[in-house]
């Protein structure tokens, strides 16, 4: 694998950051982008990344958080929280690097030009937004927040998209978890894991509330969904 901190060029003039795995591969092969909590491209986010990339796949996580506070934040940093808000319009802004992300991978030599969008907590909601309008094959979430905000967006939504929580995640209640089974019930294309007893945080090995079992299963989605476009 070759791994690379890479600056990209954001559509509206300036750059950003963004971490990019290469796999050892000689057939063209789909990308993963990562879309990160508020606590950015951390050593977990990367770790994710490179395990990916060693399953045969393009992995890139940009930083979404470059135009108020750059770079990763520890998860004690008052800072994180608030460079996410207003959660709606910082949501909106990020469309657009995701979507000069893709770009960007799409240009790199041995990538296919497919891809699928990963997202984590705040990151949670482009596993909808990307295949509805950023030219996502995919979208998978993980302990996705604020979901509710983005249920409309499924509508005529045809592309795969995968959510997967626990049910002690304090940022996915019932009425969450319920809604988007009501989903899942009318929807060939959106599926719902809910693992009995995990928390908020689950994929960060890093976190006290880290779960290896939920983790693990979202790892296989995630590859699964990327084999598909090969």
């Amino acid at each position: 694998m070759h791994r690379n901190d890479i600056r990209i060029a954001a559509r509206e003039g300036g750059e950003f950051d963004c971490y990019v795995v290469e796999p050892d591969m000689t057939d063209p092969v789909p990308a993963v982008v990562l879309a990160s909590a508020v606590h950015g491209v951390d050593a977990d986010i990367r770790q994710i990344a490179d395990e990916l990339a060693s399953q045969g796949f393009f992995a890139a996580a940009p930083d979404l958080f470059w135009r108020t506070t750059p770079g990763p934040l520890p998860r004690t940093d008052k800072r994180t929280a608030a460079r996410s808000e207003p959660r709606r319009q910082t949501i909106a802004t990020g469309e657009a690097d995701l979507a000069d992300t893709l770009d960007a991978l799409r240009r790199r030599p041995g990538c296919n030009g497919r891809a699928v969008v990963m997202g984590f907590c705040y990151g949670g909601p482009y596993a909808i937004i990307g295949p509805k309008r950023l030219g996502f094959e995919a979208g998978i979430a993980c302990h996705g927040s604020s979901m509710l905000d983005f249920i409309a967006d499924t509508t005529d939504l045809t592309r795969p998209v995968c959510l997967v929580w626990g049910d002690r995640d304090n940022r996915a209640p019932v009425d969450v978890l319920d809604a988007y089974r009501a989903l899942c019930a009318r929807s060939d294309n959106v599926e719902i894991h809910v693992f009995p007893g995990v928390q908020h945080g689950f994929m960060m090995q890093h976190d006290e509330r880290f779960d290896a079992e939920a983790r693990q299963f979202a790892m296989r989605r995630t590859v699964a969904l990327l084999d598909a476009l090969r």
